[in-house]
């Protein structure tokens, strides 16, 4: 995804999470509609849409404190994301290729997450 210049960080960010949901909707789409897909595709579509939306919530935090609580929800519900995307894969309940750049995406989001979080400790 291209970020148009001029952007500020946070508005950055949420259009990585907008990305990472609507990817995280396609992957949930695409699994088999048997018990498995069916249970799988919840825990996933639960977590992987969760975790944009909580981000938009810490934007809005009232104190650094919020914040951090907020983040931590953010990369708690990234961390399940990136499990269930790896019982996909590992399944395999797609292709495990349709995976790698979610998983990848995931990846990074965890490390800014915790980056975020991080510096936002030091500051208190």
């Amino acid at each position: 995804m291209q970020i148009p210049m001029g952007k500020r960080k946070d508005e950055e960010l949420a259009d990585r999470f907008l990305d990472f949901t609507v990817r995280i909707i396609k992957l949930v789409a695409a699994l088999p509609k048997t018990a498995i897909g069916k249970h799988v595709g919840s825990q996933l579509l639960g977590s992987g849409t969760s975790a944009g939306a909580n981000y938009e919530e810490a934007r809005g935090a009232e104190s650094n404190a919020d914040f951090i609580h907020k983040m931590g929800i953010v990369l708690k519900e990234l961390k399940e994301s990136r499990y269930w995307i790896k019982v996909v894969r590992d399944v395999p309940l797609v292709n495990p290729e349709r995976t790698e750049t979610l998983l990848d995406k995931c990846e990074q989001l965890i490390a800014i997450v915790a980056k975020s979080i991080f510096t936002a400790r030091k500051k208190k």
